[in-house]
């Protein structure tokens, strides 16, 4: 065992106290679930069903939403089959609730990397497989979970450059926890090739693409929408969705300078973290009178003298990309001293939404490549750029040739979905001869 794990175990053993301060002063601070934070101690709010249990763990919101179609598939194709899905932050959980979780499955925040929460849960709980998302390796939980004998799989797991020189620094540690698993899906090469030289193990590697691309569509709110298009009307309308706050000012100078040419066109935002919501609306004040701009979160309505609508919720994107026929996919535009790593694509493309983006997408280089070699996307490097497709998106004629290629690069994404769906079929094959219920 690499030395910087021995020592992390050796803290982890003696860190209850320290895990019960941090998690009293973040519910101080708004930033834990008062009702429910005791299940990061590992004590649970709901019962454990009967039956078999497959536990998925991610990180946070995007990682827990690119799951739930799976849960779905797994669950209609399982009768008998129930589903643990845990997360960390509270954003995950309001995104979950507010979308809607499959039948028979369940959400409880993942317990804080110590014995104690850990055995707790797993006592309680009593999974019988363990399947991570991503690349949220908590060393406590992945030992105890080998130690009970279950099945560990890691899928949809990439490395992003930043990522990996910063795991370059602990590359046994990392080589090590990777070795748990018993299968790990890569979502592409790349990824692939920089897990092997952070020491993971290469027989147990396999290619599937991303399983975000394979999602359905997010879901509907029929009678919200109704009401929205109603205020909007005819006017044209874009959106910048899950934006970061740093690029803010710059969208608000392309819809500044938009509007210039289409008076009446409505811009539709939708900052990736809610609670920043207050520099959002600074930066639309930058340029806009107050009477321009209205936000979701006070229940402030749409009316013709809007120019900026700050959607500040959680668990709505798929209302607000409903409403439009070209997004910004956010946090992608240039912004000095900062680099932003991008946003995936799927969920406007999803639902036929016309995709614009930045040039700076790190960590979804791999899908945009695939993307503009089918003409699928539209990438933009200034708010003179942004103002420029805009509003020329807003003819069916010019959004037709980037839709039809983004169209055929949907129709491809199904392979992840189909590889995952297989492997764990044949896993719960596995556990019914091995252990049955």
């Amino acid at each position: 065992m690499p030395l910087l794990l021995r020592l992390y175990l050796g803290f982890a053993a003696v860190s209850a106290p320290f895990w019960r301060t941090v998690l009293w002063l973040r519910q101080r601070k708004g930033r834990e679930d008062a009702e429910r934070v005791s299940e990061k101690r590992g004590y649970f709010t709901l019962p454990r069903p009967t039956g078999r249990l497959l536990w998925f763990h991610a990180v946070s919101v995007g990682e827990a939403q690119s799951l739930v179609t799976l849960l779905d598939r797994l669950t209609k194709a399982h009768p008998e089959l129930s589903i643990l899905l845990t997360t960390h932050t509270v954003a995950s959980a309001q995104a979950l609730a507010q979308r809607g979780l499959p039948e028979r499955v369940m959400h409880q925040y993942a317990p804080a990397d110590y014995p104690g929460a850990v055995r707790r849960f797993m006592a309680h709980w009593q999974p019988d497989a363990l399947i991570v998302a991503e690349a949220d390796m908590w060393p406590v939980m992945l030992m105890q979970a080998k130690r009970a004998g279950l099945p560990m799989v890691l899928l949809n797991t990439h490395v992003t450059e930043r990522r990996y020189n910063r795991r370059r620094k602990a590359a046994a540690t990392n080589g090590y926890l990777m070795n748990m698993f018993d299968q790990i899906l890569v979502q592409d090469a790349v990824s692939l090739e920089r897990f092997k030289d952070l020491g993971a193990p290469a027989e147990k590697m396999h290619l599937m693409g991303v399983l975000k691309a394979a999602s359905d569509p997010l879901p509907d709110k029929l009678e919200e929408r109704a009401t929205m298009q109603a205020a909007i009307g005819t006017r044209p309308v874009w959106l910048a969705a899950s934006t970061k706050s740093a690029e803010e000012p710059l969208l608000m100078q392309a819809q500044a300078l938009a509007v210039a040419q289409v008076a009446d066109l409505l811009m539709l935002i939708a900052p990736r973290q809610k609670a920043e919501a207050d520099k959002t609306e600074a930066a639309a004040r930058a340029l806009f009178p107050a009477t321009a701009i209205a936000r979701r979160s006070r229940g402030e309505q749409i009316t013709p003298e809007t120019v900026v609508y700050i959607a500040d919720t959680i668990g709505e994107m798929g209302l607000w990309y409903r409403l439009t026929p070209v997004a910004y996919t956010g946090s992608s535009m240039p912004v000095e001293g900062m680099v932003l790593t991008g946003h995936n694509p799927f969920e406007a493309i999803a639902l036929g939404v016309m995709v614009l983006h930045g040039p700076q997408i790190g960590d979804f280089a791999h899908v945009y490549g695939r993307l503009h070699a089918e003409g699928g996307a539209l990438e933009v490097a200034s708010a003179v750029e942004m103002a420029q497709a805009v509003t020329a998106a807003q003819d069916p004629a010019f959004r037709a040739p980037f839709l039809a290629g983004a169209a055929r690069i949907h129709a491809e994404n199904m392979h992840p979905l189909t590889m995952v769906v297989a492997l764990m079929d044949d896993l719960l094959r596995d556990l019914d001869q091995s252990k049955p219920v």
